[in-house]
């Protein structure tokens, strides 16, 4: 479930264009002070669409692209954060892809959180968009900027098509979950038939696989891949099944490991708040409150400032619609 709030009454695209473009105007002569607060306002309560509609009609209406004016404008983590949001979905897990394969953040970890995270569409269309944006395919740049034991699961997963229903077939789940076991047992983290498997099989029958797993060998399979807890594949290897399986849980620890680090990991927090503030943040933050005893706002609010920490906390549900 989503926090974002949209009001109930939403002005016109050209209504918040030209608002937009008054902000702007107010941000470069002083002449009502800094105006952050409109774009705010504006743009931390609608939607992508209603985002894209505004961004098309800016354009139109001042002959500018209106990402290129926040850029200009904002600064910092506040300007990251709504340039982000921003974006289209698809256009937005094309550029952390593409700032991935860069090595600009933890590469590894960012393409297969949009690998798993997202449906089958949802990654058809970041592969759509990163083709038209960047002149080659996601798939290429991952397999050309990824090495061994790494190449060999993030190319699978970003490849990957999965059936998004609901039908289970319960014989392959347990034969399945023989094969991960005797995998896994032996020690064979990188096996085709372990990265098959985890690649391939839908969320729903990745689901009953690891559910007879756990009844039929007497451990989750994330216990049994914490044999070496300083193996930097089995981590990536574990958060693939997390995030594949219980994504509100892979984001509250992304979430609590942003905020707790030292001096804090704002790529980090903004990147999860931008990207699921449309989609589960209301699980996230529950299971946030959870495993922390602490609302997250009240977390993001003692460890941001400023616009940005508005910004964020609107997206969240925090601020005023």
């Amino acid at each position: 479930m989503a926090t974002l709030k949209v009001p109930v009454h939403v002005p016109s695209p050209s209504e918040d264009a030209e608002q937009l473009r008054k902000a702007f105007e107010d941000l470069i002569c002083q002449c009502w002070g800094t105006n952050e607060q409109l774009i705010i306002d504006i743009l931390a309560h609608r939607n992508a669409a209603q985002r894209n509609s505004i961004r098309k009609v800016y354009g139109e209406a001042y002959g500018e692209d209106l990402l290129k004016c926040l850029e200009k404008e904002l600064t910092s983590d506040f300007e990251r954060a709504v340039l982000l949001f921003t974006l289209d979905p698809a256009e937005r897990d094309a550029h952390l892809a593409n700032e991935a394969t860069k090595k600009f953040t933890s590469s590894n970890w960012i393409l297969m959180e949009i690998a798993c995270s997202r449906s089958s569409h949802e990654l058809l269309n970041v592969k759509k968009a990163y083709h038209a944006r960047y002149k080659k395919s996601l798939e290429e740049d991952v397999a050309y900027h990824t090495t061994g034991e790494y190449r060999k699961l993030l190319v699978p997963l970003v490849s990957a098509f999965r059936y998004e229903g609901e039908e289970v077939n319960m014989t392959l789940a347990k034969s399945e979950a023989k094969i991960l076991h005797d995998k896994i047992s032996d020690k064979h983290y990188t096996d085709e038939e372990v990265i098959r498997i985890v690649s391939t099989r839908s969320k729903a029958q990745l689901n009953a696989t690891l559910n007879h797993y756990n009844t039929s060998f007497g451990n989750a399979i994330n216990k049994d891949l914490k044999a070496d807890p300083s193996d930097e594949f089995l981590k990536l290897l574990r958060a693939v099944i997390k995030c594949l399986t219980t994504p509100e849980q892979y984001f509250e620890k992304v979430l609590r490991q942003a905020i707790n680090k030292l001096g804090s990991d704002e790529w980090a927090l903004t990147r999860v708040v931008t990207t699921r503030a449309e989609v589960d943040m209301v699980r996230i933050k529950e299971a946030y409150q959870r495993r922390n005893s602490v609302p997250l706002e009240q977390a993001i609010a003692k460890d941001t400032s400023g616009d940005y920490e508005k910004f964020l906390l609107a997206l969240i549900g925090a601020g005023d619609a």
